[in-house]
């Protein structure tokens, strides 16, 4: 039987149904994590269906992950999770493992970086993963190997998606996170370096030293990418998703069975 690997980004998936949970007024806090809990289970059963699931992971953040300590003021602008989520988070895990799937959760590591190591070691035992999330972070590992679902829109991402909303290709993207920032993690950039130029410069330049270096560029433009090369290089560093995280455990122990949380 073929190996499907599915890598379920779980907060991303917990946060947005939690988010429509705690809407309900009428509810006590006791029925919002039963709902939440029971929905997660049934996206779970409904992911595993639809990807065709051999082995499968929902790989939580742990905490305070390296770019933290590398840049403080990484995500400072997020709202944190809800009190409520935090104090169930481990009931509403349940979800997952009731159908097999394993749930782990890192001390340290963010689930961004644990899920790019697992995909792309599978990717190299040529056995195909899904990534389950919206995170755009996780663009950048699209491939043949690898695909990318978001399971809210119920939608599969597509080069040309990427295309379509960046101008730029899949390969280019950390370069262009890293001059035009990244507001949603408080990725700083380039200071003066805007969307419409960050796609100009990665189309037309393979290193930033090129249009600093090329006559044609403009004076004012250069001037940016000089002052602003310390951001542009921190920029890229976080957004740039590590392969390399010590994991501890194989795909065996992914197999959809008995599992738990780990």
């Amino acid at each position: 039987m073929k190996r499907k690997l599915v890598l379920i980004d779980a907060l991303n998936l917990i946060r947005r149904i939690y988010a429509v949970d705690e809407q309900q007024a009428h509810r006590s806090e006791q029925q919002t994590i039963v709902s939440c809990k029971s929905r997660v289970s049934h996206a779970t059963k409904k992911l595993l269906a639809i990807t065709e699931a051999t082995h499968a992971i929902a790989v939580f953040d742990g905490q305070k992950s390296w770019r933290y300590h590398f840049y403080p003021n990484y995500k400072h602008s997020r709202k944190p999770m809800p009190e409520l989520l935090c104090a169930n988070l481990e009931s509403v895990a349940r979800g997952f493992v009731e159908h097999g799937v394993t749930a782990y959760m890192p001390q340290q590591d963010e689930a961004d970086d644990i899920i790019a190591t697992l995909a792309s070691k599978a990717s190299k035992a040529n056995v195909e993963s899904t990534i389950i999330s919206t995170d755009k972070g996780f663009y950048p590992l699209l491939s043949e190997h690898i695909s990318i679902y978001d399971y809210f829109k119920r939608h599969w991402l597509t080069n040309n998606c990427i295309l379509e909303r960046f101008g730029v290709t899949k390969d280019k993207l950390a370069d262009f996170w890293a001059l035009a920032g990244d507001k949603t993690n408080d990725v700083p950039g380039v200071a003066g370096i805007g969307k419409k130029t960050a796609a100009q410069l990665v189309a037309n330049y393979n290193e930033l030293a090129d249009a600093i270096e090329d006559s044609d560029c403009k004076p004012s433009t250069k001037e940016k990418l000089v002052t602003g090369m310390d951001d542009y290089i921190i920029s890229k560093q976080l957004v740039t998703l590590r392969t390399d995280i010590h994991l501890g455990f194989n795909l065996k122990q992914l197999r959809l069975c008995a599992n738990g949380v780990v």
